[in-house]
């Protein structure tokens, strides 16, 4: 739980791990009820933090900003190839900001098909020039086959995103306005990053080894949706077969 697992993570794991040992299983219920029981029916605050992933909420954007969009000449999220929508081709990823206190943030990547996680440490801000910066800075020792795209909000802080398919040789697309679900992989990594990264916090105490510490742990969770592998185990098996 120190690491962000939930009780029905868990015991879907010990399942996992021991198959034929009922002593080593536990149903997320017992997990529940033990804690409970240990803190005389109520959680300590730290336990209750653990059990408690909050969604962000987003920021709507005006018609002034819909007006003067640097996005104009971008690729929408409508011209992405079939690929990327059906999971089926690896190296297409999308990223976000994570917003704490005094305009600190920190930025995060996920790829589509292993769930793999950046993150990225933005030192004082996140204008357009830090932020392009630091993707550079974090994908540019990728393989050419797991950086195919990018989509991301249409946030300003990608505004010099042409900067970015020049470094990187990807293409950029962008969701269409207020549409998080459009970047659904991502949203529910920043949910599950909130873990770590409190709503409202200031994000700026956070160092890069920081972020790889954190990185590292969310890439060694295991995932139902791969089948209980663990990002880092898919990202790796594409590494080798390349």
């Amino acid at each position: 739980m120190d690491d962000g697992w939930s009780p029905k993570l868990i015991s879907q794991m010990l399942a996992n791990y021991c198959p034929d040992d009922e002593t080593m299983q536990v149903s997320h219920e017992t997990i529940y009820q033990a804690l409970y029981v240990q803190t005389r029916g109520n959680l300590r605050a730290d336990l209750a933090e653990k059990l408690s992933l909050k969604r962000k909420q987003r920021v709507s954007h005006g018609a002034d900003r819909r007006r003067n969009s640097p996005y104009k000449e971008a690729f929408k999220i409508s011209e992405r190839p079939a690929e990327v929508a059906d999971r089926a081709v690896p190296g297409h990823w999308e990223g976000d900001l994570i917003i704490g206190c005094n305009g600190t943030a920190i930025g995060t990547l996920v790829e589509r098909t292993t769930r793999f996680v950046i993150l990225l440490h933005l030192d004082g801000d996140h204008t357009a020039d830090t932020v392009a910066a630091a993707m550079i800075r974090e994908m540019k020792d990728l393989p050419d086959h797991l950086r195919r795209s990018i989509t991301w909000d249409r946030g300003t802080e990608l505004a010099e995103y042409a900067t970015v398919q020049t470094a990187l040789d990807t293409t950029l697309y962008f969701c269409d306005p207020h549409s998080p679900w459009q970047r659904g992989s991502n949203e529910n990594t920043n949910r599950l990053l909130r873990f770590w990264f409190e709503k409202g916090s200031d994000l700026s105490t956070h160092t890069p080894e920081d972020l790889r510490r954190t990185a590292a742990k969310l890439n060694r969770r295991p995932r139902p949706t791969l089948d209980l592998d663990t990002p880092g185990q898919r990202l790796n098996q594409l590494l080798l077969a390349a």
